[in-house]
């Protein structure tokens, strides 16, 4: 698929890339792996204002979604600068709220997504099935103002958390919801709204994975052009054009799957095409196409991480250089909402494989 982005939505890429690059994200990025939150919520704010997190949100809710191709263009500059917090988990929460609602029940709807989609609530979701992160935990509910959580066919606010825990990346921070909390739906609804919103959690990693991989390339590129062994510079070596190359190959075979399933994932709009989410489990098109550039971009993802470190060396990793920051999101992201594991046996399902 060939897939050309309008004026206004490279318009949209400019200004986030612009806005984002003037914020400073590594040290927002320090300070929220430290469990100051503070910087990271003005950040939030300002992407807000700019609409991202709307992008998921019915207008009925005072969102202007939804948009998935807008929002795959948000998320993958929200890659490139690293920017912390659930976004994605906000999205998830946004879909299941917004499935509920189109099934009748719109009281948690009206309720809770107006704040998400202005930017006065960050949520996060914890679902105990893929492809959600293992074990029902929630990222960032430390730092969250609405912790969603399902339980069988239960959907609850939680009342609290234990256990913060951080990942390989330390500004992904989970925890465990407490038992309990107030319950905002229960039934078959739950189960097919969980099902939507993993959907669009699986896109939006995708977008971030792709963008984190961006970045890195970017950032090896240049280190290869100035650092010089032997007298010249170790980006004329072959080994080191070669590794960059291959890198390169596979964030831009990456990037049409992604922004192919967001339009795939757009026709198929409940919407416009009256289907219930148990159709679209069953044609399959959608999800197949999520998984595969899913896997695709977290495997690209994951590839210019190990360039990237190769050829910085043993400063790679150092706490000091930025880039460390971005290596450390590589491989969580990779995992995240379907393991490359989870992702191709859904694509291999989808065509009879096994």
């Amino acid at each position: 698929m060939r897939f050309l982005a309008t004026e206004e939505q490279r318009d949209f890429a400019r200004s986030l890339d612009t806005m984002l690059a003037a914020a400073g994200t590594p040290t927002v990025i320090r300070a929220w792996a430290a469990g100051d939150p503070s910087p990271g919520r003005a950040l939030w704010s300002r992407l807000s204002e700019a609409g991202v997190f709307a992008l998921a949100v019915p207008e009925a809710y005072e969102g202007v979604g939804p948009l998935p191709v807008e929002l795959v263009t948000a998320f993958v500059e929200l890659g490139r600068h690293g920017v912390p917090g659930p976004a994605v988990e906000t999205v998830a929460a946004s879909a299941l709220l917004a499935e509920l609602a189109r099934q009748g029940d719109d009281g948690p709807a009206k309720r809770l997504l107006p704040g998400i989609a202005t930017g006065g609530t960050i949520a996060t979701l914890a679902v105990g099935a893929p492809p959600a992160p293992p074990r029902g935990a929630a990222l960032d509910a430390d730092s969250a103002d609405l912790v969603l959580v399902v339980r069988g066919d239960e959907l609850r606010i939680a009342g609290g958390y234990e256990d913060v825990r951080i990942s390989a990346d330390p500004a992904r921070r989970f925890a465990l919801p407490a038992p309990g909390g107030e319950l905002l739906a229960a039934g078959p609804g739950v189960t097919a709204a969980v099902a939507r919103a993993g959907d669009w959690a699986v896109l939006a990693t995708a977008a971030q994975a792709l963008g984190v991989g961006l970045t890195l390339l970017d950032r090896t590129v240049a280190y290869a052009k100035q650092r010089r062994q032997f007298g010249t510079a170790i980006g004329s070596f072959q080994a080191v054009k070669h590794r960059l190359a291959d890198t390169l190959i596979a964030l831009e075979f990456a990037r049409p799957l992604v922004f192919g399933a967001a339009l795939t994932f757009a026709s198929t709009d409940l919407a416009s095409t009256g289907l219930a989410s148990t159709d679209l489990a069953s044609t399959g098109l959608a999800s197949t196409d999520l998984a595969a550039a899913k896997v695709t971009a977290g495997e690209a993802a994951y590839t210019a991480a190990r360039t990237a470190l190769q050829i910085h060396g043993a400063i790679g990793y150092t706490e000091e250089l930025d880039l460390s920051l971005w290596l450390r999101k590589a491989r969580p992201l990779r995992d995240a909402w379907g393991t490359p594991s989870w992702c191709r046996a859904r694509v291999l399902d989808a065509y009879g494989g096994s």
